[in-house]
């Protein structure tokens, strides 16, 4: 089920920040009000496209910042795996150097709430459970508004890496919309004409929001 139009799962998990530092009590709702958050998952740490992506997202953030938008991770390693991926340089396939948060959804929760865990839990014929997948996240990025509703969601299999740009692009159409009150046609850019919305469903959300 799509999270589109509603309240994005709320979660409180370990997180590494700043590059560095643990903290035990990590949750979205500290931006609720304040900012708009990009919160992506990816598959594993010490992996191949994860860290293209992870350093993708870090080589936009001050674009993402000027926004004011917050950039969070998370997959479903520890947060001690975290850190440890945070220590190696980009030339050894490591992370460092990346200062956003990274969430450690170590019991899947966080992924299976959003959607994006890729397997479940089931008992086999001799009632014992067993995993169906390998109970990792699917590459999935939401765009979250500042009163914590899912705006725009994507999810991809884990070989298809995504693109920074259009995340960024997704967040001007998304802030636009709420600017200006138009609307974003096809292929839409930061700078290009909205439209105004005639739809009675559209017009009244527009309405209301």
């Amino acid at each position: 089920m799509s999270l589109v139009a509603k309240k994005a799962p709320e979660f409180t998990a370990a997180a590494v920040i700043n590059g560095e530092e643990i903290v035990e009590k990590f949750s979205l709702k500290q931006y609720l009000g304040k900012k708009h958050v990009v919160f992506f998952f990816y598959p594993k740490d010490f992996t191949f496209v994860c860290p293209t992506e992870l350093h993708a997202f870090q080589e936009k953030l001050a674009e993402f910042e000027k926004r004011n938008v917050a950039v969070v991770a998370c997959s479903t390693d520890t947060e001690q795996s975290h850190w440890g991926w945070l220590q190696m340089s980009k030339e050894q396939g490591g992370i460092q150097g990346i200062t956003y948060p990274i969430v450690a959804d170590t019991d899947k929760t966080i992924a299976a709430n959003f959607g994006t865990l890729f397997g479940d839990y089931d008992w086999d014929e001799y009632g014992h459970l067993v995993a169906t997948g390998p109970m990792i996240a699917f590459r999935g990025l939401f765009l979250i508004d500042k009163e914590g509703v899912v705006q725009h969601e994507l999810i991809n299999h884990l070989p298809l890496g995504r693109n920074v740009d259009e995340a960024l692009r997704m967040v001007d159409a998304l802030q636009f919309f709420e600017e200006r009150g138009e609307v974003c046609p096809a292929n839409w850019q930061a700078g290009s004409e909205g439209m105004k919305a005639t739809h009675d469903g559209v017009a009244d959300y527009l309405s209301k929001h």
